[in-house]
Parts: structure tokens; sequence; C-alpha cells
């Protein structure tokens, strides 16, 4: 009998077609997102930094409390006691604005992430070649934030301290100046006494000014999002 040549893709009689074998799974690096700014602290203080933002139409992420730089560390040192504790009707105003400040951000769709805890902050210096590189990224056990500003609301003294020699920045009369033009901003922490929630609110509002002006230096005006009565005009 005279065998012929297959064709190309032929089995051959009697021949075991090979199965294909499974293909490893791709591995899949961490989430990467990218925002405005980061917030961390999920109280009053990163709320009303929020809410000040989109006020400002001014993209942001806020998530919980950062753990990396001293986990055994209390949020609130000895020197940082909320003083007001023992005054109910300064708790009770406090409570009142973060009802309001949970509702707004809520009904505004600010991107809350009560459940997700920062665990390191790295600062991204910015190089000639790649002049719109983020400054800051933020991990979370989900993934990575990138982001061209940073908001510290929660941070004991300690970790602060750390984490601005870590920067490069030494405590000062100029703090304020020096941590803006890194884009890293605090609200309601770094101070000897508590600041009521007024003086937070207030905090806010200089923050979320100083933040939406980097982000539009020509001062075009964004839409605004609705008003929120409790913050200070």
């Amino acid at each position: 009998m005279t065998s012929l040549p297959l064709a190309a893709g032929t089995i051959a009689p009697g021949a075991e077609m090979e199965k294909p074998q499974p293909s490893a799974p791709a591995a899949v690096g961490p989430l990467t997102e990218q925002t405005t700014a980061v917030i961390i602290g999920t109280g009053l203080s990163g709320l009303a930094v929020a809410a000040e933002l989109r006020r400002r139409g001014v993209e942001s992420i806020v998530v919980d409390s950062l753990d990396v730089l001293g986990a055994a560390l209390p949020v609130v040192t000895a020197a940082l006691q909320r003083c007001e504790a023992a005054d109910s009707a300064v708790m009770q105003e406090r409570n009142e604005i973060i009802r309001h400040l949970r509702h707004y951000t809520a009904s505004r769709h600010v991107d809350v992430r009560n459940s997700t805890r920062a665990t390191q902050v790295t600062k991204v210096d910015q190089t000639p070649a790649l002049p719109g590189t983020a400054h800051w990224e933020v991990q979370t056990p989900t993934g990575i934030l990138v982001a061209d500003h940073l908001v510290l609301t929660r941070c004991a003294q300690g970790q602060l301290r750390s984490m601005l020699t870590e920067f490069g920045i030494a405590m000062g009369r100029n703090l304020a100046a020096a941590m803006q033009a890194i884009g890293m901003y605090l609200v309601g922490v770094g101070e000897l006494i508590t600041p009521t929630p007024r003086d937070v609110l207030r905090q806010a509002k200089t923050v979320g000014q100083a933040i939406a002006g980097k982000v539009n230096p020509l001062g075009t005006t964004f839409p605004t999002t609705g008003g929120l009565a409790i913050l200070p005009a």
C-alpha cells in the first residue's frame, strides 16, 4: 500500500491526539490606582478634607489610619490626649459634624474606604525626564494608591517625626511650607493641643484650598458639587 503524506493538521490513523496542557495562571501584581489626593484617616479630619476637596472638584481617596511607622505606637500620644473627651457639648458637636460629613461624602460619592488601612507611605521624587511623576505611593492590603498629594489626619507625634525625618523635613517654624512643597499636609494632628472640631474644619478648608490651587494654578473655576453648611465660609 502506498502511503500518502498527511496534510498539515491531520491526525494519522491510530495516533492519539495530544491533550493541551493547562497554561500557568498569569502573575497578577498589586492593583495600582491613581488619584489626586490620598487622605489617611476616616474620622472627622479626613472626612472634612475629602468634603472640601469634593466641593472644589478635586478627586481623593480616603483610607483608614497609618500603621507602618510603629504599629505599636498609639494613634495619639500622651501630649495629644483628647482633652475635650470630658466635654459632652464638644463631643456632641463633633458627632453632629461627623454625621453631616458622612452624609455629604456618601451623597457626593466620595471614595471613602473605612475598611482599608494604609500600611506604608513612599515619597516618589520627580525627575526632569518624568515631570508628571506622582509624589506619593500609599500601600494598602489591596494595592497601591498613587497621588500627587498626601493628607495625614491620624498619626502619633512620634510617627510624624520619623516620617518627616525620613523625607528630609526638619521640625521648625517653616514646617507647613516645607511639607506643602512636597505635597504633604496635616489636618488635626501635629499640635500639642488637640484642635476643636471647628479648628479642624478651618484646617481642612485651608488644605483644600492649597491642593486645589496646585491642581488648578491658573485659577480656572471648576464646577462645584454642592455646598456643606457646616464648613467655614
